[in-house]
């Protein structure tokens, strides 16, 4: 797809977004987020750096960048992002190029070194979505755990409800 056409699917959404009053988040791309006025860009380590991707997406628009190790983590919070994603939790097949599972540990480590909130991603599930929020992350980010499902809209409902009962019983900072 050429950068006319995803920034036009991207202003779409970013249109539904706003009405709705979400954020919109577009990965890797900033000339595409940047064309359709999204809220949010994510960069990953292929990607812009996020120092010289914050230098161009000015606050109050949300940056985040994806981190493995505490170091990483550390480094991409003082280089300005919002957010980090932190990964593959799980094993995943979404991303073939993710790398192991960094588990439970990692992330909990992560997530109480770094001043900006943590969402866990890679093999994220109803099922042990509860216990990647106990680490301390404050929120989740899937792919297969809803659009590999035969219902989208089961699957999505289902980890709702699984990450609504987990924020009661573990509040993130």
């Amino acid at each position: 797809m050429d950068l006319a056409m995803l920034a036009g699917v991207a202003d779409r959404l970013a249109n539904i977004a706003k009405v709705r009053g979400r954020l919109f988040v577009v990965n890797d791309r900033l000339d595409v987020a940047l064309a359709a006025n999204a809220g949010g860009l994510h960069v990953g380590p292929e990607d812009m750096p996020v120092a010289a991707a914050r230098r161009r997406w000015l606050r109050p628009r949300v940056l985040g960048g994806s981190a493995r190790t505490v170091e990483a983590a550390r480094q991409l919070a003082r280089d300005g992002a919002d957010y980090l994603g932190v990964g593959p939790v799980f094993a995943t097949s979404s991303k073939r190029d993710a790398g192991s599972p960094i588990g439970l540990e990692t992330l909990a480590r992560i997530a109480a070194a770094v001043p900006v909130p943590v969402l866990g991603i890679g093999g994220v599930s109803p099922e042990n979505a509860a216990s990647v929020l106990e680490a301390g992350a404050a929120g989740v980010a899937v792919i297969s755990a809803v659009v590999a499902e035969p219902d989208v809209e089961a699957a999505t409902r289902a980890l709702r409800e699984a990450l609504d009962r987990a924020a009661r019983d573990f509040p993130t900072r």
